[in-house]
């Protein structure tokens, strides 16, 4: 069997669409920081991301420690932990059902 190489994209968080910020949210409702990775971009640079795999892509989202905590403060869509609220993992959970790679590997 034949597997196929899914399209890797570096990209901004500032740059998803509100979908994929959203199912980031869900796959990661404890906040980022504790899933960063480090890794060599082609130009031979340090980049800090946050890795993302759906059905077609493989996201690297590019943030740093600063930027995550940031990005969980400022959204009102976490607790003061840094909780995602049970309310909105619940109609993301309903909104994303569908998607199978939201829910495998990650609970």
């Amino acid at each position: 069997m034949t597997q196929i190489s899914k399209p890797k994209v570096i990209q901004n968080y500032e740059k998803l669409t509100l979908e994929i910020q959203e199912q980031l949210k869900l796959y990661y409702p404890d906040g980022y920081i504790d899933n960063l990775i480090e890794f060599t971009n082609s130009k031979g640079e340090l980049v800090s991301a946050l890795p993302f795999e759906t059905d077609e892509k493989i996201y690297m989202v590019r943030m740093s420690v600063r930027k995550a905590q940031a990005l969980v403060d400022e959204d009102s869509d976490y607790d003061h932990d840094g909780m995602l609220l049970k309310k909105r993992r619940e109609e993301y959970e309903d909104k994303y059902s569908d998607l199978d790679y939201l829910f495998s590997d990650n609970d």
